[in-house]
């Protein structure tokens, strides 16, 4: 039975001890009144029908009950997340596909499947998801092996590596490029033995391809896919990572029509080494229903591991002839970060390798040594903090500054991270135990960094808490990946509520179960915190409440 939408108070149990209200305690419950979007009480049965009664004498309670063995957790949240380009990938997935061949043969029975993209060859070709990683060789793709399924000859084709940091273009899109630079500052033109570029584009020099930008139609269609998705698999908050000033006027438009159905928290972005926070409005809690907030940006370091992009120290163990990519320059990343520090944004920095890592611990700490600096009141972020320094371990907690991670990251590179860092560099990539002990306020957002990874949270929490493959399996066996950074249950799902709440200013409001926050929480069929690991991800979501609202499923 579905709640009455229209209906302002109702309470929803549980079996005995199953409403998990991540507080301090861990404490658990057994059931939760709801009024008017907000919580007003929770304990047991009894407690809240005399709570009701007492405050309400005239007035019945309406009262759910969910099935034997779920529980209730507060709503999930995904500290980084990239909301439009779901949609996009969905289109053209290619990740899972063994080598080019299988590319090319997921790309032709797509055109096979869609005759208007088929037949009109003014349209690009868009999709996502390749890593070559997991081909045998291991070598990027080219515009060559492009030309070799005939459907695509003299086609308009971009695809896009699995971690949005490299691409590989066809022969027709690289003759209406201009002529190209020898370099690119944070990027690299993959070149032949010849000195021609061969297709691939990684980080700072994908900009030079001017794809085209989706239409309106498109926009709308990648976020109601997005959020429609979202909602199925629990999430009733998520940090878009990298929102464009169109983005944003999107969001924007969305929130102001009443057509944001989970809460949203934007990091704006503008690709330009000139300061641009004017372009980036503040909206606190906007819209008609109060679900968007725009605060912070985003600024990136460097690329990442899987494309050698991520910035390194020393150079990579499995190509000694780079050491990555700094895809800011420190000095103008440093002006960036001071100005936006002087504006009050909170500033969410991408950073992966240990010498990324390191610049932006700089510029944090010179920050927040500068006199009045707070970090609780500014709270930096580093997203993903993949690869860094012992030193540096330390040195993020004693500043104070975020840690936002992505579990899955560490299981989908596990099987070639040691490869590209060495026996000794690894034991400080996705340590994610240690950065949560380093916390001061043992804080560790959680996110997936999707469509990189999944959209379902539980694929994060999974990853978390076993280090290993969704099959069970990882290079140290059965016991997990560096098993000693796994976390507990409870500190992974503290890391997709409450630490992801405070990573966004709205720990007062969301990411707990408790008397004055948001109705938003998600009714699960198992319990996870206590199921044998490996039945984890076959968890269903049975509600997902937002304000109070069923916004999927039923109770």
């Amino acid at each position: 039975m579905a709640a009455n939408s229209h209906s302002k108070a109702y309470a929803i149990s549980t079996p005995p001890g199953s409403v998990y209200i991540v507080d301090e305690g861990d404490s658990t419950a057994d059931c939760i009144l709801i009024e008017n979007g907000t919580i007003l009480s929770v304990g047991n049965v009894e407690q809240i029908r005399k709570f009701w009664s007492d405050h309400n004498p005239s007035m019945s309670l309406k009262m759910f009950q969910t099935p034997p063995g779920s529980i209730i957790v507060p709503g999930l949240a995904d500290a980084h997340g990239h909301i439009l380009a779901w949609g996009t990938k969905e289109r053209l997935p290619l990740e899972g596909c063994a080598s080019i061949d299988d590319v090319l043969l997921k790309i032709k029975l797509y055109l096979l499947g869609h005759p208007d993209i088929l037949h009109d060859h003014a349209r690009w070709i868009i999709g996502m998801g390749w890593d070559q990683t997991k081909w045998p060789g291991g070598k990027f793709p080219t515009a060559d092996d492009l030309d070799r399924e005939p459907l695509l000859c003299g086609r308009l084709v971009l695809l896009t590596r699995v971690d949005g940091h490299a691409c590989c273009v066809s022969n027709a899109v690289l003759s209406k490029l201009p002529k190209l630079p020898d370099t690119v500052y944070g990027g690299l033109i993959v070149r032949n033995k010849a000195g021609n570029p061969t297709g691939v584009f990684v980080d700072n020099a994908m900009d030079l391809i001017d794809r085209p930008a989706p239409t309106e139609s498109e926009t709308l269609e990648n976020f109601n896919l997005a959020m429609h998705d979202a909602l199925r698999v629990g999430l009733t908050s998520i940090h878009d990572a990298d929102s464009s000033a169109s983005d944003i006027a999107f969001f924007k438009r969305m929130a102001d029509e009443g057509r944001l159905p989970i809460k949203i928290y934007l990091m704006g972005n503008v690709p330009s080494d000139d300061y641009w926070g004017p372009q980036i409005p503040r909206l606190i809690n906007y819209g008609l229903h109060k679900r968007l907030t725009v605060r912070s940006v985003k600024l990136y370091a460097d690329g990442a591991l899987g494309s050698w992009g991520a910035a390194l120290i020393a150079p990579y163990s499995d190509k000694p002839d780079t050491r990555g990519l700094l895809r800011t320059p420190p000095e103008t990343l440093h002006r960036l970060v001071e100005q936006f520090y002087e504006d009050d944004f909170q500033v969410n920095i991408h950073a992966i390798g240990d010498r990324a890592n390191e610049v932006v611990l700089d510029i944090f700490e010179d920050i927040l040594n500068k006199p009045g600096a707070d970090v609780n009141k500014w709270r930096p972020r580093v997203e993903h903090a993949q690869v860094i320094q012992r030193s540096d371990l330390e040195r993020i907690g004693r500043l104070g500054v975020i840690a936002s991670v992505q579990p899955t990251h560490a299981t989908s590179d596990m099987n070639y991270a040691e490869t590209r860092l060495g026996p000794h560099r690894v034991k400080g990539a996705y340590a994610y135990q240690t950065l949560l002990q380093a916390s001061p306020g043992k804080r560790l957002p959680l996110g997936s960094d999707f469509p990189i990874e999944g959209i379902n949270p539980l694929l994060g929490f999974y990853a978390a808490v076993t280090r290993r493959s969704p099959q069970g399996t990882s290079p140290h066996g059965p016991g997990g990946w560096f098993p000693a950074e796994t976390l507990t249950r409870t500190q992974a799902l503290k890391g997709m509520t409450s630490d992801t709440a405070y990573a966004a200013f709205s720990e007062d409001s969301l990411g707990r179960l408790a008397p004055g926050f948001a109705a938003d929480f998600v009714v699960l069929d198992r319990d996870i915190l206590r199921i044998p690991s490996k039945e984890i991800l076959d968890t269903r979501v049975l509600a997902t409440v937002v304000d109070g609202q069923v916004a999927y499923g039923s109770l």
